[in-house]
């Protein structure tokens, strides 16, 4: 397929989700004509903003804050930070003045970001194998009862934003999961279609912690949660006198990942940790951008600042996944955002053939779909993933564990 038509300006919301919907429209999870943006704007000049108003003070005591909207700690820079936008190491520095309770915490965060990196570069595609246990089926399924104002909050924002706070992400996915017994893996593909954050890596990670695995406790969501972290939804619900969760749900333990048949190893297909050094075969005539990073950081962006850049929307993977169009929407302004600096190039089609013929320099990424795209194309540069702290033999069967080994 030819190169897509020139990207509108980063700030014509419009005209992006305009292009998206002529261009992408046919690929998404909506109608052409529903598309709509999230709740963040892309692209490296939105990040930088986030970033430079990062403030973390009281962070500890206001993060699992749901409502009201203006009291929430959540820093929002997940959807940067997922795309490349931002790299840990930059986050991570960018709060070494906030006070230290705080710090440590906003710190812990963005290493389980790290942590949930490091097993999906171990375990790869096997993350989404039922490696540890499933929540016990009740004996009657609950019907799912859409008067709930708690889940139907969380729904709404989800399609909506395509972003939630952590606290409200483990509030659907207990009650999908622990509650009603539904498969996590289908849960976790509904929140990839949406979140514009949504990350195989932390998404899967997240889900199979609320089903209980690393804990062998799953997590219950009951009425208590809402009525501390969000009040005004128990006051406003139809079913305030009647609320299907006022009890803990009926989950037994299970296993911990050491009692588990199956354990953390280096899993075939896995992509590993990728260089500690560029690779270099040869000289590039172009740097290929991959969505894991879209920043202007990115080592092989910044190696080659006079390169063409070319991004490829592969088409048949798209087409599987089905993305909301307001994900899509979001990475079309990271591109629109990028092309007002660069000589930028996006293709739409099947990678290997988009890129046939063209010595390409481009940034390891950890994921398995990189391995398998770079070894179809002509690499001959590889750059090294920016690690907060880079994968080693260390055993990943906990994240407090593998916490208590990392060095920074």
């Amino acid at each position: 397929m030819p190169v897509l038509p020139p990207l509108p300006p980063v700030d014509d919301t419009a005209g992006v989700v305009a292009w998206v919907a002529e261009h992408l429209g046919h690929l998404t999870l909506e109608s052409p004509d529903r598309i709509a943006p999230g709740g963040h704007r892309g692209g490296q000049t939105a990040a930088d903003v986030a970033l430079a108003g990062l403030d973390v003070a009281g962070y500890g005591r206001t993060r699992s804050t749901v409502l009201p909207i203006e009291a929430r700690g959540a820093s929002r820079l997940s959807p940067y930070i997922t795309h490349g936008l931002l790299d840990l190491p930059t986050v991570w520095s960018a709060v070494a003045d906030a006070p230290a309770p705080d710090r440590r915490k906003y710190r812990d965060e963005l290493l389980w970001q790290e942590y949930a990196r490091h097993v999906y570069a171990r375990l790869g595609d096997a993350t989404g194998e039922p490696l540890r246990f499933e929540p016990p089926r009740p004996a009657v399924e609950p019907d799912w009862d859409e008067r709930m104002a708690c889940t139907a909050a969380v729904w709404s924002e989800l399609e909506t934003d395509g972003w939630l706070v952590n606290q409200t992400r483990m509030w659907w996915a207990s009650h999908w999961t622990v509650r009603h017994g539904r498969d996590w893996r289908e849960g976790e593909d509904v929140f990839f279609q949406h979140l514009l954050d949504g990350s195989r890596a932390a998404n899967r990670l997240g889900w199979q912690w609320t089903v209980g695995t690393g804990t062998g406790k799953p997590y219950g969501f009951s009425r208590w949660q809402v009525e501390k972290h969000a009040p005004e939804l128990c006051a406003s619900c139809a079913l305030r006198d009647a609320c299907p969760i006022q009890e803990w749900p009926d989950a037994r333990t299970g296993p911990r990942i050491e009692d588990a048949p199956v354990r953390m190893g280096s899993a075939p297909g896995a992509p590993g940790p990728g260089p500690d050094e560029p690779v270099v075969d040869g000289e590039p005539e172009a740097v290929w951008l991959t969505v894991e990073s879209l920043g202007d950081a990115d080592p092989a962006l910044v190696a080659h600042p006079d390169l063409p850049v070319v991004v490829v929307l592969d088409e048949p993977a798209l087409a599987e996944l089905r993305l909301s169009g307001k994900r899509l929407v979001f990475i079309a302004q990271c591109l629109a955002d990028l092309g007002a600096r660069r000589d930028l190039e996006v293709r739409l089609g099947e990678t290997a053939v988009e890129l046939a013929g063209r010595p390409l320099s481009v940034t390891f990424a950890p994921v398995p779909v990189f391995a398998r795209r770079a070894a179809s194309v002509e690499v001959v540069q590889t750059h090294p993933w920016p690690w907060l702290a880079r994968p080693t033999s260390q055993r990943l069967t906990s994240f407090s564990a593998w916490r208590k080994g990392v060095a920074l």
